[in-house]
């Protein structure tokens, strides 16, 4: 029997995490959403597709009306609404109608991707989520926020959109390169800072099972980090207010993933966004000064950044501006209390982050020193 964790939208229940290590319940799981009267569109990037597109698609043949699989180019670059335009072309073509189920089969931008297709074709269908990496498994699957970049702004386009199943295979998670699972890490780190001090304290006790990518540590630890977004989403699901606990380490996250042009990974600026944000929390004097070293150096044994040359430490200041959590011309801006508790603080000025993005800039000066 697979472990699930019921995931609630105004306060009834909505749709069933399910946590197992492949993908044999699968069928089980989607025939309960009744696929075989549905046509269903599996959409797939070009790396997910390779690995596990033909499986999936397999495990649904001859269980739903029709099934297809729609495939994208990989990365970040392609979270676009040209690429949803694609989408929408596919399922026309194959005259998909508003009974029928989109399944997103991949990382956290198929899932975004597929998520918003879901939301806005024919005013929305039913999705399913199938996340295959640690950064979808642990947090972008959860809490139906959908959307697409645009002009180079992450996620300026999206929607609120629920989906019917969030299937997780954490056997998926031993085919990731070591910088897509790291990366992902940091989300999981993420969810211990602001909520989940036992948690935290766990991930680094647990730190070389993690780094072997045992099955049993990694779905526990994957369950743990859903369960405090669970906690988050279920009081805030429209980001009204505490979901934008959520944001912690993105605001300057976000700005260095724009200026470095997405050659970072997401979870990297994350990281480097979370170390400026615990930096600021010591200035405001919530974080002792060996508080905020110890939660800095604990991204390094998880192979994540904590410094970053090449870039504009003004320029990243001008990006922060431009970000949806923007409140009246105001940054949200969240910082830690203390470990396991973060809070919204909209007083940070400018000078404030100048100086914590100078904390993780490396530049030349300091390299010739």
């Amino acid at each position: 029997m697979a472990n699930r964790l019921t995931i609630n939208y105004e306060k009834k229940p909505c749709y069933d995490i399910v946590y197992a290590s492949d993908f044999s319940g699968l069928l089980e799981e989607l025939q309960d959403l009744n696929i075989a009267e549905r046509r269903v569109a599996i959409i797939a990037d070009s790396n997910t597709a390779s690995l596990y597109g033909e499986e999936v698609k397999s495990i649904l043949e001859g269980n739903c009306k029709k099934v297809i699989l729609h495939t994208f180019p990989a990365g970040e670059e392609n979270k676009t609404l040209d690429t949803v335009k694609e989408i929408y072309k596919k399922l026309i073509d194959e005259k998909y109608d508003r009974k029928d189920l989109l399944v997103a089969l991949g990382g956290g931008v198929v899932g975004d991707i597929t998520g918003y297709t879901a939301a806005t074709y024919l005013r929305g269908v039913d999705f399913v989520q199938i996340p295959t990496t640690l950064l979808a498994q642990s947090d972008s699957s959860i809490g139906g926020k959908t959307g697409v970049d645009f002009d180079g702004y992450k996620n300026m386009v999206g929607a609120f959109y629920m989906p019917k199943l969030v299937y997780m295979n954490v056997g998926t998670l031993k085919t990731l390169d070591d910088r897509q699972f790291y990366s992902g890490f940091a989300e999981v780190m993420k969810h211990g800072l602001i909520k989940d001090a036992m948690f935290y304290e766990w991930l680094l006790e647990n730190m070389y099972e993690i780094h072997d990518r045992d099955l049993a540590v990694l779905e526990e630890m994957i369950m743990r980090s859903c369960t405090v977004k669970k906690l988050v989403v279920e009081k805030d699901p429209k980001e009204q207010g505490d979901r934008a606990l959520l944001n912690f380490g993105h605001t300057i996250g976000h700005a260095i993933e724009k200026a470095k042009n997405f050659e970072l990974m997401h979870g990297e600026c994350v990281a480097l966004g979370a170390v400026a944000a615990a930096f600021i929390s010591w200035k405001h004097n919530w974080l002792s000064m060996e508080e905020y070293y110890e939660i800095r150096d604990m991204f390094v044994p998880f192979n994540l950044p904590i410094s970053i040359d090449n870039i504009n430490p003004e320029e990243i200041l001008a990006l922060t501006k431009s970000d949806k959590k923007m409140s009246a011309g105001q940054i949200k801006f969240v910082l830690l209390k203390k470990v396991g508790k973060a809070v919204i603080d909209t007083t940070v000025t400018d000078e404030d982050i100048l100086n914590a993005i100078n904390e993780i800039y490396f530049s030349e000066e300091d390299e010739k020193a």
